[in-house]
């Protein structure tokens, strides 16, 4: 299987199929959802993680949330609402999450005014088809956005590169490509040659787990290493740009990624390496100003403890603070790719115009 034939979101043959991503490397294992409950639990325990395979799980999700329901149409819009709900709480801070949510929850809306405008019944069925059609809409959205950004990626990065990541914005984080990997799995089918460094990435080791999996099944070049390393590869002269993911950027250009990519940009603005955040329009977030209204999650300790060892590797009862992500100041990203262009500062400015069609 070709690593861009990976999908992490699959609905086939009338069933929405979630790749756990938790069993990577070791197993390719897809699971069947059912209900509001499984995608809600897959989405919390990260089995579907990255902003846009986030927010096409939930688009589906809600979906089939309700595609079983035989009733009134008030019932309906109630069921529909309450699953809305329910699958925005599964996680705080990637923004497509809501994002896709509220757009299915609109498109039902419209219909339903646009059916008591015209005075016509409303019919349920026909509801639950214009559902299904949305989440396909808002997957084939997502491939074409991310093919997008991976074309413009390649403007910035030349081939023989040396490319630092962080985390994992790749193929199974989007319905297809990736965001910040989208240019390298674009230069790869084009001979390039890039040669790729990926953090570990605490706390869930998705560089390691995923990345680098993903990265070698495509034949790039790519080496592994901790996170704390990030300097000394830096500063050997290995690196010539860092490409990461973003799930939330505030209006102002601030943007939230995994934990540690804050890092990352400080060593890379200390050593001159451009850092380029890749970002889809959907999850740029205007209505939050800065990158301080950005909720963090939180996460058990014990993902830091003792889920990745034999044995617990830190004393009983030790205290912790596991943030999932951190957010990476305006001042220290070159660059914005999103699938309409590049945005380069003032983001306050530019990122506006950018939505705006400018």
């Amino acid at each position: 299987m070709a690593v861009l034939d990976i999908s992490p979101v699959r609905y086939e043959n009338d069933k929405l199929l979630i790749l756990d991503q938790t069993r990577l490397p070791g197993e390719e294992v897809y699971e069947e959802m059912n209900a509001k409950e499984d995608i809600w639990d897959a989405i919390y325990k990260l089995k579907v993680r990255g902003a846009p395979a986030i927010g096409v799980a939930a688009a589906y999700g809600l979906y089939v949330s309700v595609r079983n329901y035989e009733g009134t149409v008030e019932g309906f819009s109630s069921l529909l609402k309450d699953s809305r709900d329910y699958l925005c709480s599964a996680r705080p801070t990637a923004v497509n999450l809501e994002w896709a949510l509220n757009r299915m929850y609109g498109k039902y809306k419209t219909l339903l005014d646009d059916a008591k405008r015209r005075n016509v019944e409303f019919a349920v069925e026909e509801a639950k088809d214009a559902l299904l059609n949305e989440a396909k809409k808002i997957e084939a959205e997502d491939i074409e956005a991310c093919l997008s950004m991976g074309e413009f990626g390649l403007q910035l990065l030349k081939p023989e590169m040396g490319i630092l990541t962080h985390c994992n914005a790749g193929t199974i984080a989007t319905a297809k490509y990736g965001t910040c990997l989208a240019p390298i799995h674009l230069g790869q089918e084009r001979g390039y040659n890039f040669k790729v460094f990926a953090d570990e990435t605490r706390p869930l080791l998705q560089g390691a787990r995923l990345t680098s999996w993903e990265l070698q099944k495509a034949g790039v070049d790519v080496t592994l290493i901790c996170d704390n390393m990030a300097s000394l590869v830096m500063r050997n002269g290995w690196i010539d740009a860092v490409v990461v993911g973003c799930d939330r950027m505030a209006a102002n250009g601030d943007g939230a990624n995994k934990i540690g990519t804050s890092g990352v940009a400080v060593l890379a603005k200390e050593y001159g390496i451009p850092f380029y955040m890749f970002v889809p329009t959907s999850t740029i977030d205007l209505d939050t100003p800065t990158g301080e209204e950005i909720t963090i999650e939180l996460r058990n300790g014990d993902e830091i403890r003792e889920m990745w060892y034999e044995k617990p590797m830190a004393p009983e009862g030790v205290k912790t603070y596991n943030p999932a992500f951190d957010v990476t100041p305006a001042e220290y990203i070159t660059a914005v790719v999103t699938e309409k262009g590049i945005v380069y500062p003032p983001y306050n400015e530019n990122l506006l115009n950018i939505m705006k069609g400018k």
